[in-house]
């Protein structure tokens, strides 16, 4: 039976390496898989999935005005597909997270879904907020934070390494603009604790 999965984490936590491996292994047992990803990120060029390591893939784009059932359909239409990956996960609307949802119980098509949980002010993004409420399964791809503990916050910084406090929820960034941290350090850069001496 298929299903919606939501596999979420911090920023540079593996999340395209592992959603490129699962595609391999479907892949290498002659099984077609259907990859799509954010418009908005096109780090690595538009339309492509890539990972820090270096592995990489083609995939159709996504904007907020897609509906990504039809994207299905139509490429259902060139032939049979057996699973759905979504890259960059978070920047799916929460229609579009339903219009998956709705793949996955009228097509039988499992769907997994590969994004950020909260952004650099610790609140959810909408789509994985409905992705929360609504995936059959979820799955948490760990990174740890400098002190050896499960990063589950992430900071944005300015170019002294400094936290943001402030901004847009979006803004395209890697390496050097994020930072994954424990609660307790995330807290502490955005001012909310004194460092423990």
């Amino acid at each position: 039976m298929a299903k919606l999965f939501f596999n979420y984490s911090t920023m540079n936590a593996g999340k395209s390496t592992v959603l490129l491996q699962a595609s391999h292994n479907y892949r290498e047992h002659g099984m077609e898989t259907y990859l799509l990803t954010a418009r908005i990120d096109d780090r690595s060029g538009a339309g492509r999935i890539a990972s820090r390591i270096g592995i990489g893939s083609d995939a159709d784009i996504f904007d907020g005005g897609s509906d990504l059932a039809e994207m299905v359909r139509a490429r259902l239409a060139q032939g049979s597909i057996s699973c759905v990956f979504v890259d960059e996960a978070q920047f799916l609307t929460p229609e579009q997270v339903w219009q998956l949802a709705r793949v996955v119980d009228d097509l039988n098509l499992p769907v997994l879904c590969y994004g950020l949980r909260v952004d650099f002010r610790g609140e959810l993004f909408p789509g994985s907020a409905a992705l929360l409420a609504i995936a059959d399964e979820m799955r948490e791809v760990r990174t740890i934070c400098r002190c050896g503990r499960k990063a589950t916050m992430v900071i944005r910084q300015d170019d002294q390494g400094r936290a943001i406090l402030q901004g847009e929820q979006v803004q395209i960034g890697g390496n050097d603009t994020y930072l994954s941290l424990c609660r307790r350090h995330w807290r502490e850069a955005v001012g909310d604790r004194a460092p423990v001496a």
